[in-house]
Order: structure tokens, then sequence, then C-alpha cells
């Protein structure tokens, strides 16, 4: 059964009650909450995602509740707790989805340390990934929803799981987290875009999530091997650039957004030179997201060319 099989009374329900077991790429968690401002907008943005069954095995049991205020004017709050436990102080309610989403991540790079763990959009097209990392605010979600609203899969908006055995990248489809300008961008270039409700004034302005396309959340379990790694840059009024990074480059910008690189020792070293190696690398600079989708799709099918011409499929002409 999926979330959307459910009506929105009787998810809220269940969310009010026992809780609701999502399954969201490797993880599942068990979230708990009474929040009619929380039930509603997870039964949109998780519609498709399987729900499982009572009495299993979570990894992660989570709760958001109002937070008891002594002073009747204070602005309401709610806390986020993690096996009964708060691990953060309470919040503005009105900000309950996004530091749901927020406090969602945390709980993936703090304890999810089995995998190679970097601050960046992950997208696939076929068969390869694509790895958008950077800081909050570079425009790396802004890139992956204008990449996901063109037909590429959504593997993550935040965290890339490399698992350091294999070298894939493990798909973790979430509903995307635009901020600011962004989401009135991404609503232009995709007015079929489903979008939950806008959070205002949070310490990052106004946030809202885009629902993850249906058929990115039914392929959780495939797995890709990594072939491309753009760093993006949104700049106001910016001419379109994309070119070329070298990979020594391109090792120490990844590693400044590996979240637990530190942890892995020599595991982790050789399989950041693995993933390296595999990709190509590329900076992007850019002020239109339509440009840039375009440049990013030019370049895959040249490199698909490229590969196609090595493995000698096509006429020399034609190379």
């Amino acid at each position: 059964m999926k979330v959307g099989d459910m009506s929105l009374e009787r998810f809220a329900a269940q969310l009010a009650g026992a809780g609701a077991a999502i399954r969201w790429g490797p993880f599942v968690s068990r979230i708990v909450s009474k929040l009619p401002e929380l039930a509603a907008p997870l039964h949109l943005l998780y519609a498709d995602f399987p729900l499982e069954p009572p009495g299993g095995i979570c990894d992660f049991h989570v709760r958001m509740r109002p937070r008891s205020l002594r002073l009747p004017w204070t602005e309401q709050q709610v806390e986020f707790l993690l096996d009964g436990v708060r691990v953060f102080q309470p919040v503005p309610r009105r900000s309950a989805l996004t530091v749901f989403e927020w406090r969602l991540n945390w709980c993936v790079y703090a304890l999810a340390n089995y995998f190679l763990i970097y601050h960046a959009a992950v997208v696939e097209r076929d068969g390869f990934a694509l790895l958008l990392p950077g800081h909050s605010g570079v425009g790396k979600s802004t890139s992956c929803a204008g990449l996901v609203t063109a037909g590429w899969r959504l593997l993550s908006d935040e965290l890339a799981l490399l698992d350091p055995n294999d070298g894939r990248l493990r798909p973790l489809a979430r509903p995307i987290s635009l901020k600011n300008q962004s989401i009135e961008i991404v609503k232009r270039i995709a007015p079929e875009a489903v979008f939950g409700p806008i959070a205002t004034d949070t310490f990052k302005g106004r946030v809202a999530h885009m629902k993850p396309p249906t058929s990115s959340v039914r392929r959780a379990g495939q797995l890709a091997p990594p072939r491309l790694i753009v760093l993006p840059r949104f700049m106001r009024d910016a001419e379109l650039r994309l070119a070329p990074l070298s990979k020594a480059e391109m090792f120490f910008r990844l590693a400044e957004t590996a979240l637990n690189y530190e942890m892995h020792g020599e595991q982790g070293f050789r399989a950041m030179i693995r993933l390296i190696n595999a990709s190509e690398c590329y900076q992007l600079e850019y002020s239109s997201l339509n440009q840039a989708v375009t440049a990013i799709n030019d370049l895959v099918r040249s490199m698909a060319l490229e590969a196609q011409c090595r493995t000698r499929t096509l006429p020399a002409m034609t190379c």
C-alpha cells in the first residue's frame, strides 16, 4: 500500500496514533504526529511512497509534536524527537514541514555512515548518474529540479549516498526542497509540478517542496554508477558557462562537500578516487535554468556519442 491509497483523514489518524512507516530509498521512518499542518502536505508529497506494515523494523522513529508554552503571546512551536529524544531546539510551528524534511536529512548523515555521503543532488539518465555537489545556496536543488522536470530520474536533491564497496549511488528520492526565487523559476518551467505549502521566514528564507516523480519513487531500488559530476552555480544575469574541470580540482571540491569522508579512512579515499576516475568533471554557471538543462542534456548526448564511437558501433565518418 502507498500513502496515496489512503484518504487524508485515514492517513492523519494513523499519523496521530501508532504512526505511519514510510519507506524512502533504503530507509524506513515511522512518523508520529498530530499536527494537521504536517499530515496534509505529507499525504500530498509522499503519495507514491510505500507504507510498511505495522510492527516492522524502522530505521528512524520520529515524532513531531507541539511544545507546550507557558506564555500565551509566544509563537506556537513544535519539536522533533528521534527515538523519543529531542535532538534539536523547538522551532515555529508554521515551519513544521520544512523542519521535518531538514531533520530527516540530518538522520541520514548522522546515522547512515555505512555510506559515503556527499552534500549533492543526484539525477540519472540512461543508466548513469550525474552528481551536482555544492553547499547550500549554490543552485544544486534548482538544477536538480530542472533536470527532473526534463525527464531525468531523481535520486536525491540533497544527499548523495555512495556505496564505498561497489562505487554505485543509492537512490534517496524525496521531495525537492526549493528556496526563494527558485520556487517561481521551477514553477514557470514546469507548471504541472506539484508543490507543498510555502514556508516563509525560515532562516533560509522562503522554502517549498516539489513532489518527486512517481517513476523516481518506484525505481528507488535501482542503483546507478556515476558518470558525470557538475559543480553548479546560479548567478543572476550570468552568461551560461559549462566548462571542464580537472579531476584533481574536482577531488578537492568534492571533498569539501563530503559529510563523513574522514570516518571511512583509506576506504573512503579509494572510493572517492574511483568516483572521480569514473566521471567526467565540469563546472556550470547559469542564470537561465532552461539554458542550463539544455547544456547538460547536450553534454550527455555528446558523451554518449563518444562512447559509441569508442566501441565502434558507429561508422568512422559519424565519429
